[in-house]
């Protein structure tokens, strides 16, 4: 009988890519436990977030308003409303994109977070296009969503 194959997987794997469209907006989440701004003892665990917003419809369009909802392992709720993004309400003709990165803090060791974020279109369309729900995990634990 022969021995099973062995798996080799790269010391540290690629980050997770989460993505989402609606209405010709795609929205990219990249994740990342941040260790550094993180204390298991004290029940802080901190991730960044890398967003990446392409405008793939034929129209201009300003990304008004953001909503958040974000639940931790013990499925404890949070939902976050604000203006724009990281102060700004950026503009993006079509076939441009728009990133920005933030951080979120939990008070346990893995979660979610999703939402939308409220547009305007250049003819005066309110819309919502859809942030992509992802996982909040160690890197030891590996992705549990999608």
């Amino acid at each position: 009988m022969l021995p099973p194959p062995q798996v080799r997987r790269p010391a540290t794997a690629a980050p997770a890519v989460y993505e989402a469209e609606t209405d010709g907006v795609t929205v990219r989440v990249t994740p990342d436990f941040m260790p550094e701004q993180s204390n298991r003892a004290k029940g802080r665990f901190v991730w960044s977030y890398t967003v990446e917003i392409e405008n793939r419809s034929p129209r201009e369009i300003q990304l008004i308003s953001r909503r958040w909802i974000i639940t931790d392992a013990l499925n404890r709720t949070e939902v976050v409303r604000g203006q724009g993004v990281v102060g700004e309400q950026p503009s993006l003709k079509p076939g441009e994109a728009y990133r920005y990165a933030s951080a979120c803090p939990l008070q346990t060791d893995s979660g979610l977070m999703g939402g939308a974020y409220q547009m305007l279109g250049a003819d005066g369309e309110l819309f919502e296009v859809t942030i992509p729900t992802f996982s909040l995990d160690l890197p030891q634990a590996g992705a549990k969503l999608n």
